[in-house]
């Protein structure tokens, strides 16, 4: 398209990403400062004492040693956790353009790793690499109260092609998620069985240097002024969806549009704007495949979610946001076709723990959550908080975890609810890889909380092969060599076992609603009240 054209001749081209690298950003170790000073009697055992406990404190990987107490509030944790830089109220300028990077999205065909990864060292275990297409998961979904039902029971509207019934995920994560990484190949999977609806929510633009999806074009200009639930925070709590509020003056713009290559990504029918009615709001200037289309007025007498439609035909389009007039505050656009199909929002923020997804204003965050009316909500965190250590006690984790869980529940009541319990990760010592020994209990944590709350579960520290298995995968390439994060090949066994196990718990769901309701003979009481009943499928 022209307008397409004229985006990649104002972009400079990126840098292809060098060989052998994924583009997902880590988050270090935490670093925490102490409540207590410890004390002694004698001035040198104190001296000694105290050289030991902040050599702890600093050290990478030495967070269950460390003598030192955590700080008495979430926020004091975060400000220890995060860019020092970052934490504060108000806004960072976003001076990079946001461009379609082509060379990372991933591949439609997997090919196996090398048996040999980027620091292989003498695999002598007995490690088979997963396939991609691998028909089964190594573990199946934990549902005991059935929680997955509501979701099933939308995607069976879908598969009967019912009123062109849509199927809405929106899946919560880290960078892993920022970076589409397992999700980009659920959201394909899902689309080829079920039907392309669309590719759901995006940012404005790339608030962290690892955002990315796959399968859509994206063009963002300079001079987007962001807050983020990681921070820089805005004093009213109001991020929008994607956790991240956009604010600009005229003359920025932003383009959303259809995948120029590929299987996947190809049609658009409807475009959603997200943004902030507020008073004294400017004026955005919406364009479509290259002509102007309509003028939004922002200003309202109070804050407020915001929505703008843009309905077209099936096929190949692009919508550009234009900001025109005073100042705008926007969200992100969400990008759909009529169904019947499956669409997936990777709502994913870099740095982030689930428990950041409680810093948005709890009504604005509701109001959000039912705009999108999604029909599964899925969580997956827990590589930032295994670097908060044992610093963060796992009473304050199922907490923070509970209240966010607890939160979509109460917004959207018929949506399901899905958690994904955190990889594997490891670091060396003597130059072995082991598992860090906080992820253990995260993982049993998030078990039990989400059980607690009533939210299924899936395990993918034991889908990998628990403890150990990270230093397997990163020899075997399926691991990046940061020990925590999966190599483009090892997200899409995560994403076709996610897929498999939610399949799996699909087909056993459908198997009892079309078992016929069996009918019992007048003659037979039944065994609780004595009269004739008839069992019904569950």
């Amino acid at each position: 398209m022209t307008s397409r054209s004229a985006a990649a001749a104002t972009a400079t081209p990126p840098p292809r990403a060098e060989r052998g690298h994924d583009p997902v950003a880590v988050d270090g170790p935490v670093i925490t400062s102490p409540r207590q000073a410890l004390v002694s009697k004698a001035p040198l055992a104190c001296a000694l004492v105290v050289g030991v406990a902040l050599a702890l404190q600093w050290t990478p990987g030495a967070e269950r040693w460390r003598l030192l107490d955590r700080p008495t509030t979430d926020d004091a944790v975060d400000v220890a956790l995060l860019d020092p830089s970052q934490q504060h109220e108000g806004q960072s300028e976003l001076e990079v353009e946001t461009r379609t990077r082509t060379e990372l999205m991933q591949p439609e065909v997997a090919r196996l790793p090398s048996d040999r990864g980027p620091i292989a060292q003498g695999n002598s275990d007995d490690f088979t690499v997963p396939r991609v297409d691998a028909e089964a998961p190594p573990v199946s979904i934990s549902d005991p109260s059935s929680e997955l039902n509501k979701f099933f029971e939308a995607l069976r509207r879908t598969a009967a092609k019912r009123d062109e019934a849509i199927t809405r995920i929106t899946y919560f994560g880290d960078s892993l998620v920022a970076s589409d990484y397992v999700t980009g190949t659920l959201r394909r999977l899902m689309q080829k069985q079920f039907g392309d609806a669309g590719h759901g929510f995006v940012l404005m633009a790339d608030a962290w240097p690892s955002y990315f999806h796959n399968d859509v074009f994206r063009f963002a200009s300079k001079g987007f002024k962001v807050s983020r639930v990681v921070g820089p925070y805005a004093s009213d709590g109001l991020y929008g969806l994607g956790g991240v509020s956009f604010v600009a003056p005229p003359g920025v713009r932003a383009r959303f549009g259809t995948a120029e290559s590929g299987e996947y990504g190809r049609n658009v029918s409807r475009f959603r704007l997200l943004y902030l009615k507020q008073p004294h709001g400017g004026k955005l200037q919406i364009n479509l495949d290259g002509k102007h289309h309509a003028l939004v007025e922002t200003e309202a007498e109070t804050p407020g979610s915001g929505v703008f439609d843009v309905e077209t035909t099936d096929g190949e389009h692009l919508l550009e946001v234009v900001t025109k007039a005073g100042m705008t505050r926007t969200f992100g656009v969400i990008m759909e076709r009529s169904g019947p199909g499956v669409v997936l929002d990777a709502i994913g923020i870099q740095g982030a723990r689930i428990r950041f997804l409680d810093k948005q204003d709890d009504a604005h965050w509701a109001e959000q959550l039912k705009l999108r009316d999604s029909n599964l909500l899925v969580y997956e965190f827990g590589a930032n908080e295994s670097g908060d250590g044992f610093a963060y006690s796992m009473e304050d984790y199922d907490r923070t975890m509970r209240e966010v869980l607890l939160q979509g529940k109460r917004a959207l009541p018929n949506a399901s609810c899905l958690v994904l319990a955190a990889m594997d990760r490891a670091r060396k010592e003597g130059g072995v890889l082991v598992t860090l020994p906080i992820i253990p209990h995260i993982v049993k944590q998030q078990a039990e909380t989400a059980k607690a709350v009533g939210c299924a579960f899936w395990n993918t520290y034991e889908a990998m092969g628990g403890r150990g298995s990270m230093a397997k995968w990163v020899r075997r390439g399926l691991g990046q060599a940061d020990f925590t994060h999966p190599s483009g090949y090892g997200a899409q066994v995560l994403g076709n076992w996610v897929y498999q196990a939610l399949m799996q718990a699909y087909d056993a769901y459908s198997a009892s609603a079309d078992t016929p309701a069996t009918p019992v003979k007048d003659d037979v009481p039944s065994a609780t009240t004595g009269t004739p009943s008839v069992v019904s499928p569950q």
